[in-house]
């Protein structure tokens, strides 16, 4: 039986995305940036839900239960905002707007899944963050969570809940990251 590595996530409009490329751009010159794997713009997303491996045959009702999650949540205002750090691993920009609509969300996603008898990793209190650079060691990311503290992203509204393939990298390139595609889409309280 095959599977698919999948998440739940709302994917940035392609403006906000431009706006925080041009804040990430100079953080490439920071001393110590060569030594972080930065995340490529097209894979910039706010993670809901992760699924891990998901058997093809529970597909269908994932899907089922991801649209009643997305139809029974209103679109919602958000912005890209700020920035912060899982330990020394982890670079990320934050959220801000309507984050209450948000983290309802990523718990639909998640329940809906748990319905779907897909195993899922026990759940946390969801940290909305865009990931944009990753760590194998311990790093100082203090200066580059210094520079995106004051970032605040053009407002604009979540109305899609995307279902989204992870592909691991493969032949143990260093420095490889993973690819996204979007699978699935439905849009919000329609």
């Amino acid at each position: 039986m095959s599977s698919q590595r999948l998440f739940a996530a709302v994917l940035p409009p392609e403006p906000a995305v431009d706006e925080l490329a041009a804040a990430v751009a100079p953080l490439h010159r920071v001393p110590g940036a060569v030594n972080l794997r930065w995340t490529a713009r097209a894979d910039w997303h706010y993670t809901l839900a992760f699924f891990g491996g998901v058997d093809e045959e529970l597909l269908p009702e994932l899907y089922l239960r991801l649209e009643r999650a997305a139809h029974r949540t209103q679109p919602f205002p958000l912005r890209i905002h700020g920035g912060g750090r899982f330990d020394g691993r982890a670079l990320w920009a934050g959220a801000a707007g309507d984050l209450d609509t948000l983290r309802l969300l990523a718990e639909r996603a998640h329940a809906a899944a748990r319905r779907t008898w897909v195993p899922m990793e026990e759940h946390r209190r969801y940290t909305p963050h865009l990931t944009l650079a990753r760590s194998r060691v311990q790093t100082d990311l203090t200066p580059f969570t210094a520079a995106l503290e004051g970032f605040e992203g053009r407002r604009w509204e979540a109305g899609e809940l995307g279902l989204v393939r992870s592909h691991l990298p493969e032949g143990g390139v260093p420095g490889q990251q993973p690819r996204y595609e979007l699978v699935r889409g439905w849009p919000l309280g329609r």
